[in-house]
């Protein structure tokens, strides 16, 4: 892990992920302002579906942006879909930023808005998956856990670092300016994060493709990998609708159900985030000594028979309750997350990978993750129940819980056949061991 190659795999791999969900995160969090600023006066509940309701189209770019960053990553190699993804988001984050409102362009606004969202959902959607192929795939023997979990947290790095830019703004500038103004600060300043990971990802050094690519990568894997596709989406599902209800929509729900003041719930959003980040690298250490499936499980679990009980606590207007309750979807959310990438790098044949990976993940994260934040905003509406956004994330862990007895055990087992290091091979019955 002190290797130089190691820091730099790390480096290239983490950059564009603080920035696809930097981005990601500070719409999230500034989605009221942008209802008001892009859609007509109307009710203020109807703005903030109207911007959850753009961020849900972004998402559903995603499977279409896994397809084509995938494919490019099985064909012309990982350098190419990691430059060709972080151009594709620092250029319309920038664009957000300065883009005219709804009084200066009518409703050319909401449509300019959603279209650079589309840009956006399709350069997230090969991102992340073809950054951790390329992370895990580099790891030294026995770490692919850690090096899978650090490339979940430079996606988590940008949602704690958008959260505490929000944080920041909105204890500095005054209500009405942070309203009129203020909020496309992150956005612009977007732009820089963008250009030094293109930099830095143009001199990725690649070693040359062994054997030869498939022609089509998506029609492979749609026709031979279908079963794998499915289970890949199964078990994206937890972290689908807990990521996103728990870090991107609870800011809103703080305020509204809470009365919260939107500093203070930014403010709690921030540290449960910074608490996050080292969570997760332990999860990943952890799914390297004992297995990834017994982690998955108890997260799943965890998630499922925890998730009334700690919206419970954090139905409540002491911030330091609502703080715990938060903390214990951190420990739920963030063991799932720091586990998965190494398991799905790991179940996937390595000619289809990104492409399959890419596929599996979005859809669900696309479909499901996409519309957490608006069906949970409904929801709560339309139900009066502010205990709603529960519900959601107990029958997703109960759909990974299931996915994850699907697949097999493989933390021991060396990567596309490559032999293991001395040590795990002279451990490798004992692990499958207590793996089963």
């Amino acid at each position: 892990m002190q290797s130089a190659d190691t820091r730099r795999t790390i480096a290239v791999g983490a950059i564009g992920n603080l920035l696809e969900w930097y981005d990601f995160a500070i719409y999230g969090y500034f989605a009221a302002a942008i209802g008001r600023a892009f859609f007509p006066h109307e009710d203020p509940v109807a703005q903030m579906l109207a911007a959850f309701g753009i961020f849900a189209v972004g998402f559903l770019m995603r499977p279409v942006g896994g397809a084509l960053i995938g494919y490019i990553g099985d064909r012309l190699g990982r350098r190419a879909a990691l430059t060709f993804s972080v151009a594709a988001m620092a250029v319309p984050t920038f664009l957000v930023g300065a883009l005219p409102s709804y009084e200066v362009l009518g409703a050319a606004a909401p449509i300019l808005l959603t279209i650079l969202r589309m840009v956006q959902g399709l350069s997230v959607g090969g991102e992340y998956t073809t950054s951790i192929v390329f992370m895990v795939e580099r790891a030294p023997p026995g770490r692919r856990g850690v090096i899978g979990a650090l490339a979940c947290c430079g996606a988590v790095a940008g949602i704690l670092v958008g959260s505490a830019t929000g944080a920041a703004l909105a204890s500095v500038l005054p209500p009405e300016t942070l309203e009129a103004w203020g909020w496309r600060i992150p956005f612009l300043l977007g732009l820089v994060v963008g250009l030094a990971g293109f930099i830095i990802r143009r001199h990725i050094h690649e070693e040359p493709r062994a054997g030869t690519a498939p022609r089509a990568p998506l029609r492979e894997a749609v026709r031979n990998h279908g079963p794998l596709l499915a289970r890949l989406a199964g078990l994206s599902m937890f972290n689908s609708v807990g990521f996103y209800v728990m870090f991107v929509y609870i800011v809103s729900w703080l305020q509204h159900v809470d009365g919260v003041s939107p500093t203070r719930a930014l403010e709690i959003n921030t540290i449960s985030m910074v608490v996050m980040v080292p969570l997760m690298v332990c999860m990943g250490w952890l799914g390297d000594r004992i297995g990834r499936k017994p982690v998955l499980f108890g997260a799943a679990a965890f998630g499922f028979a925890g998730a009334l009980p700690l919206f419970g606590l954090m139905h409540h207007a002491d911030p330091t309750l609502a703080l715990l309750g938060q903390l214990g979807f951190v420990v739920a959310v963030g063991a799932f997350l720091g586990t998965q990438p190494a398991m799905m790098v790991e179940a996937v044949p390595k000619s289809v990978r990104c492409t399959a990976i890419a596929l599996g993940y979005n859809v669900t994260l696309g479909v499901v993750g996409g519309l957490s934040p608006l069906a949970a905003t409904w929801l709560v509406e339309r139900t009066h129940d502010d205990f709603s956004p529960a519900y959601m994330i107990m029958a997703a862990a109960a759909i990974s819980f299931v996915a994850t007895s699907r697949f097999k055990e493989t933390h021991a087992i060396a990567l596309d056949g490559a032999a293991p290091d001395a040590a795990m091979a002279a451990d490798l019955p004992g692990r499958a061991m207590r793996s089963v």
